[in-house]
């Protein structure tokens, strides 16, 4: 603000009153309007109001990933994608344009206000809540884990890459007596530091990195991880990179839990295409923990090895399939595809370190699970018989990269093929 100031000078000011006393009037009267004005917006909440603060999930601010609109209304597009740094960088939700059908979530999960509730109010110490909506990192191991329940049924005592651990006794089947065990890894409820959003015109990013350490005392090491989610207008990118910073061998397994819509609704003319010959067994789909038998897929419902996928039907799924049939360039390509809605959703895995892939499929849903996994379920089980199951075994400074693309496509199926 610029201050004028009159040096030395005398001036003399003179005042028609007849003019100055009726405009003082005037002056009154617009305050005192303005005042009632803004008691009664403020009483009515209309009017001009603070600007609001960002949504918090977890503790920390909802990152949104935004994408102009393209002008052409023939084209797929991605629009946005919800990111979680308070809840393990975590997807709730992906946003985009599908000709025919508008602006369309592909994940299942509820509104940001709704999940705010689910994740901040209603979860358990463990943070479970957080796989069963979006998209949720599973780190340093996906699937399940047993071992020897602590008396106050908290724990598990286990063996991690030859070491004895407690891990959180997090989950257990529907049924009377279920065996409770440790699912889906440690950071499902942890917060990650050094968010940080760009948004160019080819594309918008969100990066955080966790601390992690031995997770609490319940994993061997001392771990690091980086996720870096992109937002293009043809593709969405995922990198998950854990880093040995500790002096320990560092076993990790990293996945994604994403629960992919089928936008017509109906779920049984869905098509899906996995690069899997082969299915590993379970005891049962309630305690769904692997017997250590591995069976081929061909001449049976399990079997969708075909190019164009093969429909789900009323068939239901909670299975692990490894062995993948790899790209070329050591990829691995899976397909879900919705007919009626004249959608497909191409995920590749760019990390050769994936080697299973577990499906969870409920008939009376409209949607499917379909998480890229470095292990095996029950990674370190004898049951195995010392069969390779996917952990990757980091040496101290040593790191790894979970990568996934999503990619939306116009299938050539039509409904009922």
């Amino acid at each position: 603000m610029q201050r004028l100031g009159l040096r030395g000078e005398h001036v003399t000011i003179t005042m028609n009153w007849c003019v100055v006393f009726p405009l003082f009037i005037f002056i009154l009267l617009i305050s005192s309007c303005n005042h009632r004005g803004q008691e009664k917006n403020a009483a009515t909440g209309q009017g001009p109001q603070p600007a609001s603060k960002p949504m918090t999930i977890g503790g920390e601010p909802v990152v949104t990933l935004r994408r102009p609109r393209s002008s052409d209304q023939n084209k797929l597009q991605f629009l946005e994608a919800t990111v979680l740094p308070g809840r393990g960088m975590n997807l709730l939700q992906v946003r985009a344009y599908l000709p025919g059908k508008g602006d369309i979530d592909l994940l299942n999960s509820p509104p940001p206000s709704e999940a705010k509730k689910f994740l901040d109010s209603q979860d358990d110490a463990f943070g479970t809540n957080g796989f069963r909506i979006g998209a949720a990192v599973l780190l340093p191991w996906a699937n399940r884990i047993r071992g020897k329940l602590s008396p106050d049924g908290k724990s598990i005592e286990t063996s991690i890459g030859g070491k004895t651990l407690l891990l959180p006794a997090d989950w257990a089947g529907k049924n009377p007596g279920a065996e409770k065990h440790a699912i889906h890894g440690l950071i499902l409820a942890e917060k990650f530091q050094d968010v940080t959003q760009q948004n160019g015109l080819k594309e918008s990013s969100v990066s955080g990195v966790l601390h992690a350490g031995n997770f609490g005392g319940h994993w061997p090491s001392q771990t690091d991880v980086n996720t870096h989610v992109v937002l293009a207008d043809d593709a969405l990118e995922m990198d998950v990179t854990a880093t040995n910073v500790g002096q320990e061998i560092l076993p990790m397994g990293v996945a994604f839990h994403p629960y992919f819509k089928f936008p017509s609704g109906n779920r049984s003319q869905g098509r899906l295409r996995l690069p899997s010959e082969t299915r590993a067994l379970v005891n049962n789909y309630d305690d769904v923990f692997p017997t250590g038998k591995l069976v081929s897929v061909k001449g049976t419902p399990f079997d969708f090895t075909a190019t164009d996928g093969k429909p789900l039907g009323a068939l239901y799924m909670d299975d692990n399939f490894p062995n993948l049939k790899y790209n070329p360039d050591g990829t691995a390509t899976v397909e879900i595809i919705d007919p009626a809605a004249n959608y497909g959703l191409r995920m590749t895995s760019l990390s050769p370190e994936v080697k299973a892939i577990q499906v969870y499929a409920p008939p009376d849903k409209d949607f499917i699970v379909v998480e890229p996994q470095f292990n095996w379920n029950d990674p370190f089980n004898k049951i195995w018989g010392g069969r390779e199951t996917g952990m990757v075994m980091l040496k101290p400074g040593q790191s790894v990269s979970w990568r996934v693309r999503l990619e939306m496509f116009i299938p050539d199926v039509s409904p009922g093929h």
